[in-house]
C-alpha cells in the first residue's frame, strides 16, 4: 500500500493535480463522482471516504444502513483532458464498501469482479471489447440531427467527424485504446470502437468512454446521446461486445481444426449455447429501458430471435471472420445489447450465461446463415427460432424467474432490478403518446 500511495502522489505531484475525481457507479450504470483534494489521497486509498449511498440508485441497503465508503483503484488515476491542464483535475475508479470493509451488495464493479473471480477459478480470463454506437443532436430539447450522413461517410456529410477525432485523441490521453470510428447508418449516429482488454478494464473503457463522447459535444454545444431509439424510421444505437475467453495456453475459443469449420473450439461452442439459452434471462440487463426494444425491430440491424450465426447479421451472436487464421481473433460478438446498460452488469451476465454453458455442456443448436429478417413467423417456428423479448414487461418476467440472474447478481441487485423495472413499465404504459394521438384522436 505504502508504494501506492506513493505512486499517486508522485503523479499528483509531477501533474499539478488539485482535485481528483473519485467515479463509482449506480446499479442502472450511470457514473456518480465526487472530488477529494491531494491531501485526502492517503486517507482514501487506506480507509475510504464515506459518502450518503442513499442517494445512489441500488446502493442503499432496505434496512437503511446508507453509510458507505468508497475505495479509489490506483490502477486507473488518470488526468482529464478536458480540465485545465495547470491545476488540472483527475480520477480514479472505486469500489464501493460498508463502514465494515464489506463490498456493497449494490457494486455493479464488484458484482462483475466476482464473476471474473468464478471464471479465473476455471483458468479463464474473459477478454472483451465494445462498439459503441451514439447520435449527435444539436441539444437535448429535441432529436434533430446535426448531419445527414450514413455507413462510413466522409465530409460534408459527417460533419462530426472532427468531434470523433478530439474523442478519440482524449480517451488515448486516459489510456483507453481506441480501434476504429466511423459514421453509423442513421443520420448524426456514430460509432467508437474500444479496443480489447480484461473485462473490467473493458467496463471501465466504456464508462470513461461515455463521459468523454459528452464532455467534447458539450464544449463543441451539441449533445450526444446514448439513448437506444432516440429517431423513428432508422437503426438504433447498440452496444456490441466482442468476447474470448484465455486462458495460460492462450485463447480458449480458436481450434483451427474445428470440424464445423468455424474455428471455434468445443469450449466456445457451449459458451455461446449458454448465451443463447440465457438470453431472454439476462435482457433485463442488456437492455434495460422502455426505449431499448424500440431498437430490437425487425428491418434495422438488430436481433430479434435466439440465434447465432457464422457471419450473420441478423442474429444475436455473429462470429467475426475477418481473420480466421489468426488465433487471438476468434471470438464471439453479441448484438442484442444498447450503449445505454450498465457495462458491469452486462459483462457480468453474458459471462455467467456463458460459463453456466460450459459447465453444463450444452450442446449448440445449428447456426442460422440466412436472413432471419425476411422470415416468415412460420418459417423461423420450423427451424425452432425463438424470439427474444420483445418489451421491458416480458424481459422483467424472464428476468424475474431467473435463477442464474439471481446466482449472479445476488438477492438483493436481482429484486431492485425487478421492482424499479416493472415500475417503469407501468408508468410508461400510463402515458398517451403522440402516435396514439395522430391516429386515433380525429376517428375516434
Amino acid at each position: 500500500m505504502i508504494d501506492t500511495i506513493r505512486y499517486v502522489n508522485k503523479q499528483i505531484e509531477e501533474r499539478d493535480i488539485r482535485f481528483i475525481r473519485l467515479w463509482f457507479t449506480d446499479l442502472l450504470g450511470n457514473l456518480k463522482s465526487f472530488a477529494i483534494t491531494p491531501s485526502a489521497v492517503e486517507e482514501a486509498l487506506v480507509e475510504g471516504i464515506g459518502f450518503d449511498g442513499s442517494a445512489i440508485d441500488g446502493v442503499k441497503r432496505e434496512d437503511q444502513k446508507s453509510d458507505m465508503l468508497v475505495f479509489p483503484d490506483p490502477s486507473t488515476f488518470q488526468v482529464l483532458p478536458w480540465r485545465p491542464q495547470d491545476k488540472g483535475v483527475a480520477r480514479m475508479f472505486c469500489d464501493i464498501r460498508t463502514p465494515e470493509g464489506v463490498p456493497s451488495i449494490g457494486d455493479s464493479r464488484h458484482i462483475l469482479m466476482n464473476v471474473l473471480k468464478r471464471g479465473a477459478e476455471k483458468g479463464l480470463i474473459l477478454n472483451a471489447g465494445t462498439e459503441l454506437e451514439y447520435f449527435y443532436f444539436k441539444d437535448a430539447a429535441a432529436p434533430e440531427p446535426i448531419d445527414c450522413g450514413g455507413y462510413f461517410d466522409l465530409t460534408p456529410l459527417d460533419n462530426a467527424s472532427d468531434l470523433r477525432r478530439e474523442t478519440i485523441l482524449t480517451l488515448e490521453q486516459m489510456g483507453v485504446p481506441v480501434q476504429a470510428s466511423l459514421h453509423e447508418d442513421a443520420p448524426s449516429q456514430h460509432e467508437i470502437d474500444l479496443g480489447f482488454s480484461d473485462a473490467l478494464s473493458a467496463a471501465d473503457a466504456v464508462m470513461t468512454a461515455r463521459l468523454v463522447v459528452k464532455e467534447i459535444a458539450s464544449a463543441h454545444g451539441v449533445h450526444a446521446s446514448f439513448m437506444p431509439k432516440p429517431l423513428t424510421g432508422v437503426s438504433g444505437s447498440a452496444m456490441f461486445v466482442h468476447e474470448s475467453l484465455l486462458t495460460e495456453d492462450g485463447n480458449a475459443f480458436y481450434d483451427a481444426n474445428d470440424p464445423d469449420g468455424y474455428g471455434l473450439s468445443t469450449l466456445a461452442k457451449r459458451y455461446i449455447a449458454g448465451i443463447l439459452k440465457y438470453a431472454p434471462e439476462f435482457m433485463l440487463v442488456t437492455n434495460q429501458y422502455v426505449n431499448s426494444y424500440k431498437r430490437l425491430v425487425t428491418g434495422f440491424d438488430a436481433p430479434t430471435h435466439i440465434s447465432w450465426g457464422n457471419r450473420n447479421r441478423s442474429t444475436i451472436v455473429r462470429i467475426p471472420r475477418f481473420k480466421p487464421s489468426k488465433e487471438i481473433s476468434a471470438r464471439i460478438q453479441l448484438r442484442n445489447a444498447d450503449s445505454a446498460a450498465n457495462p458491469y452488469l452486462t459483462l457480468a451476465v453474458t459471462f455467467g450465461a456463458g460459463l453456466k454453458g460450459i459447465e453444463e455442456e450444452l450442446p449448440l443448436p445449428a447456426p442460422v446463415e440466412s436472413d432471419l429478417f425476411s422470415m416468415t413467423p412460420a418459417q423461423r417456428a420450423a427451424l425452432g427460432i425463438d424470439p427474444l423479448p420483445t418489451d421491458l414487461s416480458r424481459a422483467v418476467d424472464a428476468f424475474e424467474a431467473s435463477d442464474l440472474m439471481r446466482d449472479i447478481l445476488g438477492d438483493y441487485v436481482h429484486d431492485y432490478l425487478v421492482a424499479t423495472k416493472r415500475a417503469e413499465w407501468e408508468e410508461y404504459r400510463s402515458q398517451v403518446s403522440r402516435w396514439e394521438i395522430d391516429r386515433y384522436l380525429s376517428k375516434l
